[in-house]
């Protein structure tokens, strides 16, 4: 039987996106030129540390239903190279999915709220725009700063009655440039992702014969010491598995099911994405038996979260090491795109796009250990520590 009824979604975790990014915040109740300028003195003090973007519109320069160059010739978009930028022209309307998927690479937005929405407000008091203001405090949904334009003594009595805690909020001056500067940085910086860790036991280690994560190279299953590795640096450390995997896991260890199958290490990353999309990932291979604390110390306080990743440079290929790697969740929506065009390989996508690639300062950490040869040289190299013994 067909049913018009309206089916229920599937319980997949939603990142915690505004209308363009996770972190923004619309400037509105002043004019646009003054809004225009704040943002670029903004932008322009933050842009060295972090990625930021701006929304607008046009103004007055294009009338309506005209169009630029070919796309008035009949073409749906237009993309014009340049040495320093691109430029895309687009013939069509535009949705917070497509805006989210535009802005994915910013660590903040700064929007026109005489435009747009956002999920945070900068609220300017301006005797000029009063009543555009009014007309626009169902936009007020989490006012996190107030400035007050030139000559203006306080904060109107409409804006107190819809902010009950108006008064725990920071208050500025328009003019103060450096505090207002000041205020974002802040922001972007409690807002840096919580970083949690992976260790990849899911592989179904055919050329070593027996499953990797179980081997002892340092007194307990190799699975069991890496995710003791990431304790102390992740606010939670998980063992990922296949759903095919008959796996004992100890209590005291999470672990993830893969949710994405068939795909390798790349679908233990997706997978623990969708679980948790607004963390940045710590992602470690189980068959690193000569990584240590000091490796994986370095690669977090190296972290760059404006980039999707941080990772080492491989010494055996000078490629990108996808699995010893910090994912950040703007890399989340980069991996499924390139899922959808066919590709699964997590080092192609680091060769591809915005990463943080480091020198590391003990190569040996990165060798890992995928055939039984390669385990006899680790064993020669940890003879004279701990007894190396597999259950196979």
């Amino acid at each position: 039987m067909i049913t018009n009824e309206h089916k229920k979604h599937a319980g997949i975790t939603r990142p915690s996106y505004g209308f363009f990014n996770r972190t923004e915040w619309a400037i509105v109740g002043t004019q646009c030129n003054t809004i225009r300028s704040l943002a670029d003195k903004v932008i322009n003090a933050l842009a060295q540390q972090y990625a930021c973007a701006y929304a607008d519109e046009v103004h007055g320069a294009v009338s309506e239903g005209s169009f630029p160059d070919h796309l008035a010739s009949g073409a749906m978009t237009e993309y014009n190279g340049f040495d320093t930028y691109h430029q895309f022209n687009f013939k069509k309307s535009f949705n917070q999915f497509e805006y989210r998927r535009l802005f994915n690479d910013a660590d903040m937005v700064l929007v026109n709220g005489n435009h747009f929405v956002a999920k945070s407000q900068v609220v300017v008091i301006d005797e000029r725009k009063r009543e555009s203001l009014q007309k626009r405090i169902h936009q007020l949904t989490n006012v996190e700063l107030v400035l007050l334009a030139d000559n203006e003594p306080g904060i109107f009595d409409f804006i107190k009655d819809i902010l009950p805690l108006w008064n725990q909020l920071p208050v500025y001056k328009i003019s103060d440039t450096e505090k207002i500067i000041e205020f974002f940085r802040n922001k972007i910086q409690v807002s840096m992702p919580l970083l949690h860790g992976l260790v990849l036991a899911g592989g179904k280690s055919e050329r070593m014969g027996y499953d990797k994560g179980m081997i002892r190279w340092h007194g307990k299953e190799q699975q069991y010491y890496m995710a003791d590795l990431m304790q102390n640096l992740c606010s939670e450390v998980y063992i990922s598995y296949r759903t095919d995997q008959q796996k004992e896991i100890t209590r005291e260890y999470k672990t993830l099911t893969d949710s994405f199958t068939g795909l390798g290490p790349f679908g233990a990353i997706l997978s623990a994405f969708r679980e948790k999309p607004d963390a940045a990932w710590m992602i470690v291979a189980c068959d690193l038996p000569l990584l240590d604390t000091e490796t994986l110390q370095y690669l977090k306080a190296n972290r760059y979260s404006s980039s999707i990743a941080t990772t080492f440079e491989s010494p055996y290929n000078n490629f990108p090491e996808p699995l010893i790697t910090i994912w950040e969740p703007k890399s989340y929506p980069v991996l499924l795109s390139f899922l959808s065009q066919g590709y699964d390989c997590p080092a192609k996508v680091l060769r591809n796009s915005n990463v943080t690639v480091l020198k590391a300062q003990n190569p040996m950490a990165l060798m890992n250990v995928n055939t039984p040869d390669e385990l006899g040289k680790v064993q020669e190299l940890l003879r004279n520590k701990l007894p190396v013994n597999h259950e196979g």
